[in-house]
């Protein structure tokens, strides 16, 4: 299974304050460090472990089956995103990215074609979770 987007937000952030307490990273330089907060990276582990395991269940990759199971975590994310006691974190253009990769990346990996998935509803494959996002 491919890391999670929470994985990579926890290492920059715990990366950011071995510098900081380094020295070699400004405390002002590091102002991004708090972007995550907990219940943010909390929150979103939830949703994408619940959508690990509607992917993992799918008995036949049919495409309304994984565009419903694609829908359902984007406006799960789409709430983590809008939700105000995340102490203001959200989800920027990098998590943005890193999210609609893990999403892709979990389809294929639970042997779902993507692209072809993708092109039979009309979208390129960068585009799956656009009806949907908010983020």
């Amino acid at each position: 299974m491919a890391n999670g987007p929470t994985d990579n937000w926890r290492a920059w952030t715990a990366e950011t304050a071995r510098e900081v307490a380094a020295g070699t990273l400004t405390p002002e330089c590091a102002g991004d460090a708090g972007l995550y907060s907990e219940s943010l990276l909390r929150a979103t582990d939830a949703v994408l472990e619940a959508f690990e395991d509607e992917v993992r269940a799918l008995q036949e990759p049919y495409d309304e089956v994984v565009f419903g199971t694609v829908e359902r975590v984007v406006l799960a994310l789409n709430a983590i995103d809008e939700d105000g006691r995340h102490g203001g974190a959200g989800f920027c253009t990098e998590e943005r990215e890193q999210l609609c990769e893990y999403i892709d990346l979990t389809l294929t990996e639970h042997g779902v074609d993507v692209d072809a998935s993708a092109a039979r509803r009309g979208v390129a494959r960068s585009e799956i979770t656009d009806r949907w996002r908010e983020w």
